[in-house]
């Protein structure tokens, strides 16, 4: 039985139309994938499924025929969600079809217990009371693997793990028991381990409900493991379709083509013997904790201490990159900025063979030589700085002798070698962050890192944010700055195929400890810590 059946969906803003007439169909207990880059119009055709787009003109037909309190057995008639009164539109939201939001965090209210956010939606759909609605609640998050479900219904969002967070949402949208699932990125902001895990959460309870769910994605293997069939789209059109098995492996589209061959691909320059004894960047016995309060009498006089990292050594050489991988919370950005000079530390750090980290004239003087590129460029860039300020920033400190009209050439010969030029965007020195897109954004990112000429980049997560194709680009652009610049690496990243692509050697941590390290051939080809072949397993699965 065909379950949602859209017709000639438009969506528009203002004159500019983004989605252009597609058709698709979703029968009941179907899993059907949508998946294309940023700005493909995926999203906006999933929200605008239950009309939850803010200033937008929608056109077509979107046929539900849904069924009454989730009951098997008694259908109701087949109803247009596009043209359905807002009143009655409410009752279909989260009841018949529920949503799982890309971000948790933002998706999820901050003054809130995950508890009573859950409860709220079976107070308002299934009429329960709060007592009930509370002990619903809490075995909704027992059902999606949340350790203590008890304990964490009272826990805030900011309380939970990412994975953890994922599970709630999970949790709220499953709480009626809908027809149909939209999954908007539900596995992109995780770690493989937690991806795969939710994953097998999302097709169990798919099975055991019986829903049909719409995968809004980018991520190519989380579609061949989950979908029964997938429509790929491009600027607003549905530019293939059909069972996944056939699509992956015959592509007839072009950009098809191009988005499953968009793995990361090795271009790494072997290390030079000569050098490869140098060390650029040195640690020993690096330790960083966090002060927290001890409860009770004995937090009145004194505090404790979270370790994030303990007893860490590495070093890295001219020309290498080092890859750091791990979960969230296994302490590598904490690492990552103590090499940065960022946090307090004990143990020696060094840089060029000189202390670093101690702060004072010394310090500034090194810190040109190492520079930083951040995981979200839409974050890390001001969006009130002009791309000549936010690239220049760093020749204001650096190179003070420089006129303006030497920081601009400066600038612009940095943009050119990351990609970006005058002709592809006219007045660029004067664009705004917003004017780009976001592998774009990320090549500001590097460009202001290159400006002053560094050694060595510190890069947390740089292509995360990024779709397929885009990571692929900026990888490329990675290893070729390597390659004509020399310069080293500091690699911060939950991907084993980036780490794969980039790394000479890689460091294993969990619980802010190294538990395996050496070439990313003998790590990542021959683990030998279960936590390193845990990691590597579901990276091959996913």
């Amino acid at each position: 039985m065909t379950l949602l059946d859209v017709r000639g969906l438009r969506v528009a803003f203002g004159e500019k139309e983004v989605v252009h007439g597609i058709d698709f169909s979703i029968a009941a207990g179907e899993k059907l994938a949508l998946v294309g880059e940023s700005g493909s119009g995926k999203t906006v055709t999933a929200l605008s499924l239950l009309r939850l787009v803010q200033n937008a003109e929608i056109g077509g037909v979107a046929d539900f025929a849904g069924q009454s309190g989730g009951n098997v057995g008694r259908a109701e008639a087949t109803r247009d969600l596009l043209s359905m009164p807002e009143q009655a539109l409410r009752g279909v939201r989260g009841k018949e079809i529920a949503m799982i939001f890309q971000e948790p965090m933002t998706a999820l209210n901050a003054l809130y217990s995950v508890g009573d956010q859950v409860a709220e939606v079976l107070e308002l759909h299934e009429g329960l009371s709060k007592r009930a609605a509370h002990e619903a609640a809490v075995q909704l998050l027992a059902d999606t693997g949340i350790p203590d479900p008890a304990r964490r219904a009272r826990a805030l969002p900011h309380q939970l793990s990412g994975g953890q967070r994922q599970r709630a949402m999970i949790a709220m949208a499953l709480a009626c028991k809908p027809r149909l699932l939209l999954a908007d990125e539900p596995t992109t902001a995780l770690d493989v381990t937690v991806r795969a895990q939710i994953l097998e959460l999302l097709t169990d309870l798919q099975r055991r409900y019986g829903m049909a769910v719409l995968l809004i994605t980018h991520d190519l293997n989380l579609v061949r493991r989950f979908a029964d069939r997938v429509a790929v789209m491009e600027s607003g059109h549905i530019v293939e379709h059909g069972a996944v098995a056939t699509v992956f492996d015959s592509p007839q589209h072009p950009y098809t083509r191009r988005l499953i061959d968009s793995r990361p691909t090795r271009d790494v320059m072997p290390l030079d013997s000569t050098r490869s004894e140098e060390s650029l960047l040195a640690a020993n016995a690096l330790r960083v904790s966090y002060p927290v309060p001890i409860p009770g009498i004995r937090g009145w006089f004194r505090k404790g201490a979270f370790v994030a990292v303990e007893g860490a050594d590495f070093r890295i050489a001219s020309g290498e990159t080092l890859g750091v991988v791990g979960e969230s919370g296994s302490g590598k950005s904490t690492l990552a900025l103590a090499a940065l000079g960022l946090l307090r530390h004990e143990g020696a750090l060094t840089v060029e063979g000189r202390p670093w980290g101690e702060g004072g004239a010394a310090d500034r003087a090194l810190r040109r030589v190492m520079q930083v590129v951040f995981q979200d460029p839409f974050s890390s860039l001001s969006p009130r700085m002009t791309v000549e300020q936010i690239v220049g920033e760093g020749l204001t400190v650096h190179a003070p002798e420089l006129d303006l009209a030497a920081r601009r050439v400066r600038a612009l010969a940095a943009l050119a070698d990351v990609g970006l030029s005058e002709a592809q965007f006219p007045a660029l020195l004067d664009r705004y962050p917003h004017e780009f897109s976001g592998g774009q954004r990320q090549r500001l990112a590097i460009a202001r890192a290159l400006i002053v000429d560094p050694k060595l980049l510190v890069l947390d997560e740089p292509t995360s944010a990024l779709d397929v194709t885009i990571q692929k680009q900026v990888l490329g652009l990675l290893q070729r700055l390597q390659r004509e610049r020399g310069l080293s690496y500091l690699l911060i990243t939950h991907d084993v195929e980036v780490i794969r692509a980039m790394a000479h050697r890689v460091i294993v941590m969990k619980d802010g400890a190294i538990l395996e390290a050496g070439t990313v051939e003998r790590v990542l080809d021959s683990p030998e810590h279960p936590y390193t072949q845990k990691l590597v397993a579901a990276a091959l699965a996913a």
